[in-house]
């Protein structure tokens, strides 16, 4: 299966009423898990390197390993850079491998951030990768606060830009630990009816499973990012592993306790997303 761009995975799954799971990756274990269910389950998924990860791998070794993963696969995968900020971030993604990138101006102005999607764009589809943006401002729990994303900005941002995602701020917030966050569905629609491409909800841990199915098979809604109850799934069983296993010692042996975990808990979560 050759690797996929946004535009191959989320156009029809905007047609045929269901979501995408976004899983953020951090290393070779959890993304392995995730190619695992969603072949498993025989639908597609993104593979994200946000900032955290970059940091921790560079693109030019998590570029070739995570397309590595998407060519061997038997569903298309997407293999996606979160939050870039800047046009040399998106261009070294695409440099590495990466089928789709995110270029993040919800910090800017919006005339700002049509400017510098547009470059993005420009650049990204030149080379056949997508390019999703964001309006308004997706904040953090306990952190920055959001910012609603207004319908008019959101309509001028994917026209001007030519973005082919939108991330929306509707209540949803990042790092959240448990499933309350509060959508504003009236919002959402106002938004939906503005602009043509498909919507992505970021912070999707913090959305509960029944609002999370509504989205994805009533709404526009058609990519979520989901990241901090994955690592609460890793974290947890890391611990058992140690816990229970107290003579494992050896970094592979211990690190791959994780999968069985994190690969049933991804099957969970792109089975919740289909009608």
């Amino acid at each position: 299966m050759s690797i996929a761009s946004l535009n191959d995975v989320l156009k029809p799954a905007k047609t045929g009423g269901y979501g995408v799971v976004g899983f953020v990756v951090l290393g070779w274990e959890d993304a392995l898990s995730y190619v695992a269910a969603a072949e498993k389950m025989q639908t597609p998924i993104v593979l994200q390197a946000g900032p955290g990860f970059r940091r921790h791998m560079p693109v030019e070794i998590s570029g070739p390993m995570l397309r590595y993963l998407a060519e061997k696969a038997s569903v298309p995968i997407v293999c996606h850079i979160d939050h870039a900020t800047c046009l040399e971030e998106c261009i070294a993604g695409i440099d590495h491998g990466f089928s789709s990138v995110m270029f993040d101006g919800s910090r800017l102005t919006l005339n700002e951030n049509i400017a510098k999607s547009a470059r993005v764009v420009e650049h990204a589809h030149r080379n056949g990768v997508s390019v999703e943006g964001e309006i308004g401002f997706v904040g953090y729990d306990s952190g920055e606060k959001s910012k609603m994303t207004m319908p008019a900005e959101a309509a001028r941002l994917t026209s001007e830009a030519g973005l082919d995602a939108l991330a929306v701020s509707v209540g949803n917030l990042h790092l959240q630990k448990t499933g309350n966050a509060d959508i504003n569905l009236r919002r959402l629609a106002e938004i939906e009816a503005s602009v043509a491409c498909p919507l992505v909800i970021h912070g999707a841990s913090g959305v509960p499973d029944e609002m999370r199915r509504h989205l994805a098979t009533r709404t526009g809604v058609c990519k979520f990012n989901i990241g901090t109850e994955f690592r609460q799934c890793f974290g947890k069983a890391l611990r058992s592993a140690l816990e229970d296993e107290i003579e494992l010692f050896d970094r592979i042996d211990i690190l791959n306790k994780t999968r069985r975990p994190l690969q049933e808990i991804a099957e969970k979560t792109i089975k919740n997303l289909r009608p």
